[in-house]
């Protein structure tokens, strides 16, 4: 198989330090969030991760949606992606992610289908299925 899309980010200076992307689009300050005892004055990883996982699941509801009668657009989702960090019990930290998911113009039957088969589709769900488990919650407009 393919890869149909990579890039790369290099980070100099872990929580307090930055990220620039090869292409210099991504070019941020990282801070450690005052809930950890830091500044809070630049963006952090899970903002990062969560702002990633958002946009990334909602371009998989509009995918999965492509070649069914029921089309969705960029404009009737709105994914909010909660991402927060705990104790794994083995001296290290897990995620823990919260989906909440508004689609317009769909039942709640027809919504619930399409973000499970969203979430089968989306790159982010695939990569933390079977460690972090995804809590979803659908809603309709």
């Amino acid at each position: 198989m393919s890869t149909l899309y990579s890039t790369k980010v290099t980070a100099i200076g872990g929580r307090a330090g930055t990220i620039k992307s090869d292409d210099g689009l991504l070019d941020l300050p990282l801070a450690l969030p005052k809930a950890l005892g830091g500044k809070g004055d630049a963006t952090n990883p899970e903002q990062l991760f969560a702002a990633g996982y958002a946009a990334c699941f909602e371009n998989a509801v509009i995918h999965v949606t492509r070649k069914s009668e029921t089309k969705v657009k960029d404009d009737d989702i709105v994914v909010v992606s909660t991402v927060g960090m705990e104790p794994n019990g083995n001296e290290g930290f897990g995620l823990t992610v919260a989906l909440d998911v508004t689609i317009t113009g769909v039942d709640q039957e027809t919504a619930e289908d399409i973000v499970a088969k969203a979430h089968m589709a989306c790159p982010y769900s695939n990569a933390v299925k079977g460690n972090v488990d995804v809590d979803i919650t659908v809603t309709t407009n």
